[in-house]
Formats: C-alpha cells, sequence, structure tokens
C-alpha cells in the first residue's frame, strides 16, 4: 500500500511539473508578441537590437510580409523575409563587435528611411532601412545593404 502511495505521488509531482513548463512555454510566447512596434523609432530600435545585439523577441511581428533584403556587394544577393527571420533567429544572443551609428533620413506620418552604419574593426556596414506603417505597428519592409 505504501509503494501505491509513493507511485501515485510521484505521477501525480510530474503530472504538475510538465504543466508547469507548459505554462512557462505558453508566457515567452506572449512575451515576443508583446514588442513595442508602435512608433517608428521603436521599432527602428528594435531592428537595431535584432541585428546587432541578437535579441529574438517579437523578430517575426518586426518584418513587414512582403520584406525583402538587398546585399549589395561583389556577389549582389536578395533574401525574402522568411529567409532573414530564420538568420536572425540563429543569431539570438549574440552580439555584434561594432559601434552604431542611426540617422533618420526621412521620416512623415506612415513611411520612414533610416540609414544605420555599423563600424566593424576592418569594415563598415551600411543598412538603409525602411519602414512603414502598417494599422497601429510599423513593420520594416525593406533593408539594402552596402559593405566598404
Amino acid at each position: 500500500m505504501n509503494t501505491l502511495v509513493k507511485t501515485f505521488a510521484a505521477a501525480a509531482l510530474i503530472a504538475v511539473s510538465t504543466f508547469a513548463m507548459a505554462a512557462d512555454k505558453t508566457a515567452s510566447k506572449s512575451e515576443k508578441a508583446n514588442v513595442d512596434l508602435s512608433t517608428a523609432d521603436f521599432a527602428l530600435e528594435h531592428y537595431v537590437a535584432v541585428t546587432t545585439e541578437g535579441e529574438s523577441a517579437g523578430v517575426e511581428q518586426l518584418f513587414a510580409t512582403d520584406f525583402n533584403q538587398k546585399i549589395q556587394a561583389s556577389n549582389a544577393q536578395n533574401h525574402n523575409r522568411s529567409e532573414v527571420v530564420k538568420s536572425l533567429k540563429k543569431q539570438k544572443g549574440e552580439t555584434l563587435n561594432c559601434t552604431v551609428k542611426t540617422d533618420i533620413i526621412e521620416e512623415s506620418a506612415d513611411y520612414m528611411v533610416a540609414k544605420v552604419t555599423l563600424k566593424f574593426e576592418d569594415f563598415t556596414k551600411t543598412d538603409l532601412v525602411t519602414l512603414e506603417r502598417e494599422g497601429n505597428t510599423w513593420k520594416v519592409s525593406q533593408s539594402i545593404n552596402s559593405y566598404k
């Protein structure tokens, strides 16, 4: 009888801890959905954090569905939204060793173009970022990168 009680107690403990872990996973997913993109400045700041500081929360909601990235180099490249999101998720937690400078080139009520300059030790990456308002949130719709 004592063994039976211990077995039920162990099963109950396993069930409770399983439900607790599932609840923790649900909470982290909701945290990812709560990134504030209500202004162009917030969206641009989050874009810089995602691309340079390995931030992974809200990556999917940051980019417009028709987002594309162009890389101007000796072998020009184009990447769609899913390729960029997948790549950025792999970089979770990785911080780039560079200084970041952000300049707003043009801004209106529904549109912003910003120049993000990443200065590394041996080269500089310039990223022209286009952000657009979609309803009450801002999304990155295009990124054009060049290297010097």
